[in-house]
């Protein structure tokens, strides 16, 4: 099996940590301590690789922000000369319901300025890529304030198990592939 690299999109800092727009961070968080690899600085990310059902699985954080995410991405691509398909964008989506999945083989950016930046860096929008529900109830004009807060007591629930799910799928992905991981969680 060749090698997976996923990639939890996101903004860096503390202000940022607990957001919506920060659910692929957490991911990475979860499989960092569910495999118990440390995450180490490279140029734009913390990077930690390890093995999981015999695949080699690497796992990165983007220290740029979410809007300047292709810069991290590319650069990741470049330094481990992987092809987009060896790659898992781990992203949260308005367009979803909260704690809903959706795994993609290629796709649009759906207006996800992370996304739209990565696959400029990349060249191409046909690069795997895991969206996390957090829904989109907020008021118009609004959507950045929306994004950039934490999930509310109603939708915690609903949001960690998605993170958990999450969690899963791309262990699912590294395991087996995509096409069984889409099959399980989507």
């Amino acid at each position: 099996m060749s090698p997976l690299l996923a990639i939890g999109l996101g903004n860096p800092g503390a202000e940022y940590e607990d957001t919506r727009h920060n659910v692929g961070h957490r991911v990475i968080d979860a499989l960092t301590e569910r495999l118990d690899l440390a995450l180490e600085h490279e140029p734009d990310a913390l990077v930690g690789w390890g093995t999981h059902a015999g695949s080699d699985l690497g796992l990165a954080i983007p220290l740029t922000y979410m809007n300047r995410s292709g810069d991290a991405v590319g650069a990741l691509r470049a330094h481990y000369d992987l092809s987009v398909d060896q790659l898992l964008i781990i992203v949260d989506d308005l367009h979803l319901p909260v704690g809903t999945l959706r795994l993609r083989p290629s796709g649009s950016s759906g207006g996800h300025n992370g996304l739209a930046h990565v696959a400029q860096r990349l060249g191409t929008s046909a690069f795997p890529r895991l969206r996390i529900g957090i829904g989109d109830d907020f008021a118009r004009g609004q959507q950045a304030d929306y994004v950039l807060s934490p999930f509310t007591d109603a939708q915690m629930p609903d949001a960690q198990a998605a993170l958990q799910q999450a969690a899963e799928a791309v262990l699912t992905v590294a395991a087996a592939d995509l096409d069984a991981a889409m099959n399980q969680f989507n």
